[in-house]
């Protein structure tokens, strides 16, 4: 969905409407918006996006790989900017961090919606806080299959590595 910034009225512009999309929000097909509260306002050149986004994106398992569809409820609160001319010396500050560009007078809510729901991922998604995860002989799922696999001594030609990491401890 794109917003033309200067045809926004001053009260601003809600969507609440997933379905209001043209195109889908998310470039991943398996991605599903599952409902968006947002409050697009003009503040002068700047323009500020705030409300919630729902969705569910499936996701694997860090530590057993299996399919794992996670709800992702974000709270959005960005301001974005018209996007500066490029400069080798510009210099961001720390208020900077918290700012997003818009170009050619053009918001794109989808991409926003987005970068949103990427950022509010698990960075390490697990199925369960005790899954057992694979087994590093044999491959096997250890939380489906019990798994008959000895523990493998470390290759000897990495024993230096050891001795190395030990010495950086101590």
């Amino acid at each position: 969905m794109i917003i033309r910034v200067s045809e926004l009225s001053p009260e601003g512009l809600d969507v609440r409407d997933a379905r209001q999309f043209s195109t889908p929000a998310f470039t991943d097909p398996e991605w599903r918006l599952d409902g968006v509260d947002l409050h697009v306002q003009p503040d002068g050149d700047d323009v500020t996006v705030q409300g919630t986004i729902e969705a569910t994106v499936p996701l694997a398992c860090g530590r057993c790989l299996e399919s794992l569809p996670t709800h992702v409820n974000v709270l959005v609160d960005v301001r974005l900017t018209p996007r500066p001319a490029a400069r080798d010396d510009l210099e961001l500050g720390a208020d900077d961090l918290d700012t997003d560009f818009y170009a050619n007078d053009e918001l794109d809510l989808g991409a926003l919606i987005q970068t949103e729901t990427t950022l509010a991922l698990p960075m390490k998604p697990l199925c369960r806080e005790d899954c057992r995860g694979l087994c590093p002989a044999c491959g096997m799922n250890r939380n489906l299959t019990p798994c008959e696999c000895r523990e493998q001594k470390p290759d000897p030609r990495l024993a230096v590595l050891s001795q190395w990491s030990a010495r950086r401890k101590g």
